[in-house]
């Protein structure tokens, strides 16, 4: 039987996912995926890489987030609260 923390990774293996996906996918709540997503990212060995595509505002492009493992709720340049998720990948 698999962890919870195996089902993320090997779901970010298959392709691409927000945490709202995987939590959809695994039948869990999305902040409890954002707490399993940073470990994951550390157990993650030096033969795969976890990666991940920022948040993004998507009034005026912004995606220099402080922590691109949480989803931001509002935009710091133009406090729009209409942010992209970031996505997240094993590779």
């Amino acid at each position: 039987m698999e962890t919870t923390r195996q089902r993320i990774a090997e779901r970010l293996r298959e392709e691409p996912a927000t945490a709202s996906e995987i939590a959809a996918d695994l039948s869990l709540p999305t902040p409890t995926v954002y707490e399993h997503l940073e470990h994951v990212s550390r157990s993650v060995d030096g033969e795969e890489s976890f990666l991940v595509s920022p948040p993004t505002c998507r009034d005026c492009g912004f995606d220099g987030f402080d922590d691109p493992l949480n989803a931001p709720s509002r935009c710091p340049e133009c406090k729009c609260e209409r942010i992209d998720e970031p996505a997240f990948v094993i590779r």
